[in-house]
């Protein structure tokens, strides 16, 4: 078939969302089809911009190319589930959770003015119709899924993503380092990492690799903290690199505030590594169980985090077993049954 996949782009980033959108294309291409991926840049700093880049989206027409039909389009996120097709599927990675289930929380900047609500009317008329109309739905976790269902009515599939570097994971020795990767936003909370670190009994250090707009707070307060020397910021790193930084890891923290899925949490269990978390982590916890595959920690409090860490660090056959457990709880996770389901529902 000849298929595109729809994916909003947000300039000079770079997330597991745009991980998602070419891994996608490559597993589809290796499969025979045509395909190629179309992107639409994405601001919102105004609550006009939401409604201004789904209109952008719904004015896009890739019924044909040059003359030439299109097959399939898949959408991921928003607003490109905005884009009109006869055979549009979606595959949604999340809406605008500013607009959803993080409304009324400090991660939102929407309040209860006037303003705000009728923009907030407009947007979920906007998912219900756009998300509505496509001809099938699926969703990247249970944790997105119900949120769709939840807010807007609509039934969709879980089919979980595979992680681009799942070839390259492996089991290794259990280090002296709790690792983590991912964008450094707020919502990651990697703030709780660095307190839960200056809490230790032990010298377990931490490696994190990645980039965003905390990076220069989190260096701030890891100097702050008295722990500078013990955090490794890494930066982006290139796959064999993040292959083996998992491998060598004693431990994977991964306790963002409702994570939608999370790569890490799947890479860590393929890499046979405990995922320390939290109870409010969101898609974390449809893998990761307090004792299975991990250890589940009451959100926000960086002395359980600590005494985790100090635990896995004096026993490391209890981390390696920890981590053992969470390995068959990923094994499923495939491109053949994703891309069967995804091109099948035309």
């Amino acid at each position: 078939m000849r298929i595109l996949i729809c994916d909003a782009k947000v300039p000079f980033a770079r997330g597991g969302a745009e991980l998602l959108a070419a891994a996608l294309r490559e597993q589809l291409a290796r499969r025979g089809h045509e395909v190629d991926e179309v992107t639409i840049p994405y601001n919102w700093s105004k609550r006009t911009d939401l409604l201004r880049c789904g209109l952008a989206w719904r004015m896009v027409d890739l019924r044909q190319v040059w003359g030439q039909r299109v097959d399939l389009v898949i959408a991921t996120r928003f607003p490109s589930y905005a884009v009109a097709h006869p055979n549009k599927v979606v595959w949604l990675v999340h809406q605008v959770r500013q607009a959803y289930d993080w409304l009324g929380t400090r991660w939102s900047d929407f309040n209860g003015a006037p303003r705000d609500a009728r923009a907030l009317a407009m947007l979920r008329s906007l998912d219900a119709r756009t998300l509505g109309e496509a001809r099938a739905r699926f969703a990247i976790s249970r944790n997105v899924a119900g949120r769709l269902r939840r807010f807007n009515g609509l039934k969709s599939e879980v089919l979980y993503p595979p992680s681009k570097i799942a070839p390259l994971l492996r089991p290794g020795a259990h280090g002296d380092y709790v690792f983590t990767a991912g964008r450094l936003d707020r919502a990651k909370r990697f703030d709780l990492l660095l307190r839960a670190l200056a809490l230790c009994a032990t010298p377990v250090r931490c490696k994190i690799a990645g980039e965003g707009p905390e990076r220069g707070p989190l260096g701030e307060l890891a100097r702050e903290l008295g722990i500078a020397e013990r955090i490794e910021f890494l930066g982006w790193v290139d796959e064999p690199r993040l292959a083996d930084l998992y491998a060598e890891a004693l431990a994977v923290y991964y306790a963002p505030y409702d994570e939608d899925y999370g790569y890490v949490t799947i890479e860590a269990l393929l890499a046979a590594k405990p995922v320390v978390t939290a109870a409010d982590s969101g898609g974390v916890l449809e893998f990761v169980e307090d004792g299975a595959g991990g250890v589940v920690c009451a959100a926000a409090a960086p002395r359980e985090f600590a005494a985790a860490f100090d635990r896995l660090y004096r026993d490391r056959d209890a981390a390696r077993r920890l981590g053992e457990s969470g390995r068959p709880r990923v094994a499923g996770i495939g491109w053949d049954e994703v891309i069967r389901r995804l091109t099948g529902a035309v």
